[in-house]
């Protein structure tokens, strides 16, 4: 039974993971995950679509390309998207903590974070702990938005994507959770691009360093699955789509290790 009335900050908080974590185009009643939130929530699937519609109209990599979500909003949504923006963290966590605690799950399970490798108790654990839980919030939010492909070869096996950093999250700790720093990349261009090998202008157009595509260097072999690509456009996603800024500051950067 659909319970109506005001939302609390709660589900507001479980509406914005959810919307974080869906491609744009899937905001509809048939959408399964919507379903389970109505259901957690105890409101009807409309409902719901709705109010991640409400979501919609406060996202600047929307509203750059001239969509709008719902055309009137709630002040609740306003108040969650300033809070991720200004102390995105902590509200990261407290999405993943909510979910986990809706279903009966712990945050390390539904976060999928991998333990085996940590101290079994202490404040170095619950840090580390903390840390992956929020990468897992940044990977499932950018492969959502890429629709589970690489922006650069269109291969869609999720177990082989990386959700690469821009900008790299040791040195930008503002931007560490922003899913405009962010590219879904193959494991291989991950690499390349992390090593600067590989960059994306500004105008989202791949660029290959001179050093790889000599296809010489002998960590990566072969280079024609870096060559074909060159001077290609990304495959960009409806929402989330990268920084050009944040790009700019990579490819500059990238062009100095490669001598250009």
């Amino acid at each position: 039974m659909s319970r109506p009335g005001d939302w609390t900050r709660e589900e507001h908080i479980l509406a914005f993971n959810l919307y974080s974590q869906i491609p744009f185009g899937t905001i509809h009643v048939h959408n399964p995950k919507l379903q389970q939130l109505a259901k957690i929530l105890g409101r009807s699937v409309g409902s719901i679509s709705y109010k991640l519609a409400n979501f919609a109209r406060l996202d600047p990599a929307l509203q750059a390309r001239g969509i709008r979500g719902a055309t009137h909003g709630a002040k609740g949504e306003e108040e969650i998207w300033r809070e991720f923006a200004n102390d995105a963290e902590s509200l990261a966590f407290e999405c993943q903590r909510l979910m986990a605690q809706r279903l009966g799950e712990t945050i390390v399970e539904y976060a999928e974070v991998e333990t085996h490798d940590l101290p079994k108790v202490g404040i170095e654990r619950e840090a580390i702990v903390r840390l992956r839980v929020n990468q897992n919030f940044f990977r499932r939010r950018i492969l959502s938005a890429y629709n589970n492909r690489c922006c650069i070869t269109g291969l869609a096996v999720p177990s082989l994507l990386i959700a690469s950093h821009i900008v790299p999250w040791s040195s930008d700790a503002k931007n560490r959770l922003n899913p405009r720093n962010g590219l879904c990349l193959n494991a291989l261009h991950d690499r390349a691009f992390d090593r600067k090998l590989l960059w994306v202008d500004e105008n989202f157009i791949v660029h290959l360093s001179p050093k790889l595509r000599s296809g010489k260097m002998g960590e990566f072999g072969d280079a024609r699955w870096f060559c074909e690509f060159e001077g290609k456009p990304l495959q960009l996603p409806k929402k989330f789509s990268p920084d050009p800024l944040l790009l700019h500051s990579h490819a500059m950067a990238a062009q100095q290790a490669s001598g250009n």
